[in-house]
């Protein structure tokens, strides 16, 4: 498949934003637009359901400089989606609905940009479309906060979320030890099986404003260890911060936050929360001490005042080789990050993994780099997690207020 093919692309963001999505966004649209072989770019509204619903926006009638503010744009410009395609070999009324879709635009390129979910959902497009012979080249642009995609040392949206978390972080504590008396704050952290973004939090500690305890989904958590760790902290310090990961659970395997789950997303994963507050609770009614639950909730995702500059490039970079590749005949790919040092300096290339080597699995923080106690992380997580949040990107202002990106969405007929 490395002859030249001659037709139209589709763009479409699916699951949780990020601060960084759009910079990806922007890197397929500003290279598909200037690929000589594509000769429409499409950006699909709300994901694959935008596909299914006919419901694509002409980003050859953007304004380049609208565009180029997609780089410092935070969520999903595009519009997002959770929604689980069958397996084309069960049912493949989806699929033949994004068939007649791909054969009315004339679409020989479809670019997906998501986290585990959506590399499912991308490759059972490139599958599908292989199966029927529609020669169509389908890749994969990695994003998920929850840095949890198999195969890729880091992946795009990470970085920066776990720099927010680390400010916050910081800034929390400071706030936390300015009265005389006694304290314990719990911070929750997004993570569900995976604890990178809780274990972001070791950032701030290693820089002396930081957790004393952190406690994160790979390992089980017991509840009276965690109130041992609580009250021999505070007794020797009278404050105590603790960040946990919003998935721990039980050694049966239960969320210590199932009381307060109520619903799942579109892929049937629990949605969580409330657990800062139960644990709160909890440990208010054990010790009797002044305790604060606080949720970092959706705010750590789509911080791009706090965004990390080489996240932004990188997952510029994404994007963009993802256009390149296929162009050059590549498909059912998608693009990773593999990390290298040069004379001692974190560098990032790119390498292209089988959707099918991806999509499904979970990456999730090595147990070596949990300590013994199982309740913080060892300077291996520092070394992995410094180089990627450096950088202050130059973010474009409007009144001292951001200035995002305003694009028309003209719809496709």
């Amino acid at each position: 498949m490395s002859e030249k093919l001659i037709g139209s692309c589709i763009f479409g963001q699916s699951g949780g934003p990020t601060a960084v999505i759009n910079a990806s966004a922007y890197g397929v649209i500003r290279a598909a637009l200037d690929a000589e072989e594509i000769t429409k770019v499409y950006g699909a509204a709300h994901g694959i359901k935008g596909v299914l619903d006919d419901k694509l926006y002409v980003m050859d009638e953007e304004d380049p400089a609208e565009l180029e503010l997609l780089l410092h744009t935070p969520s999903s410009e595009l519009g997002s989606c959770r929604y689980k395609i069958a397996d084309p070999e069960v049912d493949d009324t989806d699929y033949k609905r994004i068939l007649e879709i791909f054969k009315k635009y004339n679409v020989r390129y479809f670019f997906y940009n998501g986290g585990n979910d959506s590399m499912d959902t991308c490759n059972k497009v490139s599958r599908y479309m292989e199966s029927v012979g529609y020669e169509c080249r389908v890749m994969g642009v990695p994003k998920t906060i929850d840095n949890d995609l198999y195969g890729t040392d880091h992946c795009p949206g990470f970085a920066s979320a776990a720099k927010y978390i680390a400010t916050s972080c910081m800034e929390i504590n400071k706030d936390a030890r300015v009265y005389d008396n006694g304290m314990i704050t719990i911070v929750e952290i997004m993570g569900r099986h995976a604890g990178w973004l809780a274990a972001s939090a070791a950032l701030a500690a290693e820089f002396g404003s930081g957790p004393d305890l952190i406690y994160l989904p790979e390992c089980d958590f017991d509840l009276d260890k965690f109130f041992a760790d609580v009250e021999r902290i505070y007794a020797q310090k009278g404050k105590v911060l603790v960040a946990v990961s919003e998935g721990i659970h039980y050694a049966d395997g239960r969320f210590v936050s199932e009381a307060k789950t109520s619903a799942t997303d579109g892929f049937g994963h629990a949605q969580l929360g409330g657990l800062a507050a139960l644990l709160a609770e909890m440990v208010k009614e054990r010790t009797g001490a002044k305790v604060r639950g606080i949720e970092l909730s959706l705010l750590q995702r789509c911080g791009a005042h706090l965004a990390s500059a080489t996240d932004v490039n990188e997952a510029f970079t994404a994007g963009k080789t993802a256009v390149e590749a296929a162009v050059s005949g590549v498909t059912g790919k998608m693009v990773a990050f593999k990390r290298v040092y040069v004379d001692g300096k974190y560098t990032c290339e790119i390498e292209l993994l089988p959707l099918s080597s991806v999509a499904n699995f979970e990456k999730k923080v090595p147990l070596e780099w949990i300590n013994e106690e199982q309740n913080g992380l060892k300077h291996e997580f520092i070394d992995y997690v410094l180089p990627l949040i450096q950088g202050e990107p130059k973010l474009p202002l409007e009144h001292s207020l951001p200035r995002y990106a305003r694009l028309k969405k003209v719809l496709a007929k």
